[in-house]
Parts: structure tokens; sequence; C-alpha cells
């Protein structure tokens, strides 16, 4: 290290917070991918979702990402800033930029691993299209094309009126009973 000795004092700190800080966030990203993460998690792990943001502010994740792009902006931009103050501030921005695209990126990745497993009971009060014509009064059954959770779903269906519900017909789910959805028309 010794071509840092002949540096200005400023450059030379962003040297010597760059080097450590780019050695620790490549362990961190190794150990990330090996799965070796330390058992430290950005994530909300209850699974709720109460408008709070789903990770800390104050982690060594994220002094490391700040770190990285404070320092590297530093660097990059020293000879070509005259007024250091401004650089300092710009390195200060992007450092917190750095932040912002990993709180980003964690929220992107926390919305795949949300439980989207279909269950029938989600199904009560939606409504439906009818895609079988559903015969009158429990004599059979018929089918309907629902969406839950953003995706379509083909289900069996009986009514209870003494009329049946052709195809093409709006209905409402107004029970359940051994899988069957019981709908009405609308």
């Amino acid at each position: 290290m010794t071509f840092i000795e002949n540096y200005e004092p400023l450059l030379k700190a962003f040297w010597y917070i760059a080097l450590p800080v780019s050695l620790f966030f490549l362990l961190q990203t190794i150990m990330t991918f090996v799965g070796l993460s330390g058992g430290e998690t950005d994530g909300d792990t209850d699974g709720s979702d109460g408008g709070e943001m789903p990770f800390e502010i104050f982690t060594l994740r994220n002094l490391i990402n700040f770190l990285l792009g404070f320092s590297w902006t530093g660097i990059s931009f020293y000879n070509s800033m005259q007024n250091k103050t401004v650089l300092i501030i710009v390195s200060v921005l992007v450092g917190l930029t750095f932040v912002g695209f990993f709180f980003v990126m964690i929220k992107q990745i926390l919305k795949l691993s949300e439980n989207n497993s279909f269950k029938i009971e989600d199904t009560l009060n939606k409504t439906a299209h009818v895609y079988l014509t559903i015969p009158e009064a429990k004599s059979g059954k018929g089918k309907v094309q629902i969406s839950v959770n953003g995706a379509f779903h083909e289900l069996d269906a009986i009514t209870l009126s003494a009329q049946k519900i052709p195809s093409n017909t709006a209905v409402k789910v107004v029970s359940l009973e051994n899988n069957l959805l019981i709908v009405e028309k609308i």
C-alpha cells in the first residue's frame, strides 16, 4: 500500500475506507450467495406488513453499502472536482443512494416470499363468472372461474336457487360445502 503514501490526506482517507470496505463487501456477498449470512436477515420474519419498513436502517450491511458508495465516489471524482466540499457532499449522496438502492432491492426480494397458496376459503364473498352452466337447486354442479390472489381458478359450484345459472353469468360465492362453492346470481 505504498502507492497511497504520496496522496493528499482526503484521497488517502477515501482509499483507507474503500479497500477494507470493498474486501468486507466481497466476503459478505460471497457468504450471502453460499448461504452463510451469519443469521443476519434484513427481512420481516413474522409475515406482517404493518406499513413499517421491513428492515433496520442502522445495520452493518447498510454501513458497508454507504461506505462503499461514499469512498469509491470520492476516489473516482477526486481529480475531476476541484471543490473538495462538493466532492464530499456528492460522495455522501452516492453513499445514501447505495443504501436506498439496497432498501428497494430487499423490498422487491421480500415480495417474492409472500404466501400466495390457494385456500378455498379465500373465495367467500368474491365474484365469479359461470363457466359451465350450474343446474338448479343442488341437482348437479357446474363450474365457475374466480380470481384469488391474482390467479384464476376453475372450481365446481352449485346453487340453492330454483333456476339454473347459464354460462357467462356473474355470481357471488355465498358459502362452501365439501370443496364446492355455493353461489347465487348477482
